[in-house]
């Protein structure tokens, strides 16, 4: 979404996205304990809002110490709950609606006291009647003093309540409000909005393991300097986030970037082509899908020098010449026939500047990839090194289908539901 729109606009588009894709908006409850890390909770009701979703909030006595009631009304744009017995809301038995009207709920922070009284069913104030009374599926975001986190009834009711069903994210490790350091920490609200997305979306990737590459590669001129491209890796991590979603084990092969690792996601970092393509080798056999997504150098020099290449050990005014030899190709190595390739679905990626549906479909026949995504780099708001991108997917023996300029999350979302298209026509083929 542009970041110029207002966060009304931005909210509708969050909708419409969704609507377009078959995923309509999901209503989710978000409930607070008292703890400190309370006071992130508008920040995390704002992603979800402008994720698409409708988000209602509710109170412990004690989690209004640490955040406003206004602030969330605010972010939310509904009213918020606090009380059990408000007179202006059960009259319709406010606490069963709120729990019928979700499809999710959210417990951020979990205190290690929330969590207690969920494990035993405990219903003595608005939070925890809702929690005894949804059928929504539930995630915590636990936060709490390391001591409590490591103490023996905090670790079984854990265990109760993952026996149930309840889903988590965190705690992280770090420095707590306390002043100690360790685990304890409620996860960063992105975090627990990603979580969530992975818990509201269907899991249509279970069990399959994904191999996804990113970002551009690296060919060292010497030890100071290489040759590289302009790749930022979002497109790949998007495709990552995605993918994790829909319940896939996903390893994201990475050329260097300064991006974090999405939520569930196993990283192997590389910087070279060959690197990459070792990498890539080692875990490609049991990956039943594998997105090239980097922008691996076709070309590497010939020879790295040991020492940096100094201006002063050249003849006056003389150039530098570089010896290239071309780098291995990736894509067409995982897409050649043989082996377990045709259970496999592969997909691979196209930066073009010119002719760019002509030049993507022979790329296409020329790797033998099952979808390619071309990319025209010659746009400015589209590519590389930005949060948006217009493709192109390409399919053998099916006509071009060009996106709209989309936020980079909504196109991995298009090209994962293109993977799943294909997978389960090969299924049924077979």
């Amino acid at each position: 979404m542009r970041d110029d729109q207002t966060g009304p606009a931005r909210d509708r588009e969050g909708r419409a996205a969704r609507e377009e894709r078959g995923r309509p908006p999901r209503r989710i409850v978000v409930v607070s304990g008292g703890g400190i890390a309370a006071y992130k909770i508008p920040d995390l009701v704002r992603k979800l809002v402008r994720a698409g979703h409708s988000v209602r909030c509710a109170l412990t006595p004690a989690a209004a110490s640490f955040v406003s009631p206004l602030a969330l009304q605010t972010v939310s744009g509904e009213p918020v709950r606090q009380s059990l017995l408000d007179p202006g809301e059960e009259g319709q038995i406010g606490h069963i609606d709120l729990a019928d009207w979700a499809e999710l709920v959210i417990v951020a922070p979990a205190t290690a006291n929330l969590l207690a009284r969920m494990a035993h069913g405990l219903a003595d104030d608005l939070v925890t009647t809702v929690l005894l009374a949804t059928r929504a599926p539930v995630l915590v975001a636990p936060a709490m003093n390391l001591n409590m986190w490591d103490h023996p009834a905090t670790r079984q009711n854990l265990d109760i309540l993952r026996s149930r069903g309840v889903h988590m994210v965190g705690p992280d490790s770090g420095e707590l409000a306390c002043g100690w350091e360790g685990a304890g920490r409620m996860s960063e609200p992105a975090a627990i909005a990603e979580v969530a997305e992975s818990v509201l979306c269907p899991d249509t990737l279970a069990g399959e393991r994904v191999l996804i590459t990113a970002g551009g590669t690296r060919e060292a001129l010497d030890p100071v300097r290489a040759l590289t491209n302009r790749s930022s890796g979002k497109m790949g991590y998007a495709l990552a986030a995605e993918a994790a979603r829909r319940g896939a084990e996903v390893v994201l092969v990475s050329a260097p970037t300064n991006l974090p690792i999405p939520v569930g996601v196993r990283r192997v970092d590389v910087e070279s082509a060959l690197e990459m393509r070792s990498a890539v080798l080692d875990e490609i056999d049991a990956c039943g899908i594998a997105i090239c997504c980097a922008a691996v150098a076709d070309f590497r020099p010939a020879e790295a020098a040991s020492r940096k290449i100094k201006k002063e050990d050249l003849e006056p005014d003389a150039g530098l010449r570089l010896e290239l030899v071309r780098n291995p190709d990736i894509l067409a190595e995982i897409a050649a026939p043989g082996g377990e390739r045709a259970r496999r679905v592969v997909v691979g990626f196209a930066a073009e500047s010119h002719d760019v549906i002509g030049a993507s479909e022979r790329k296409l026949a020329r790797k033998g990839c099952d979808l390619l995504v071309a990319n025209d780099i010659s746009r400015r708001d589209a590519g590389f090194e930005t949060d948006t991108n217009a493709v192109i997917l390409l399919e053998p023996g099916a006509g071009p289908e060009e996106l709209p300029l989309l936020p980079k999350g909504e196109v991995a979302a298009r090209i994962l539901d293109r993977v799943d298209k294909i997978r389960g026509e090969r299924s049924s083929r077979s």
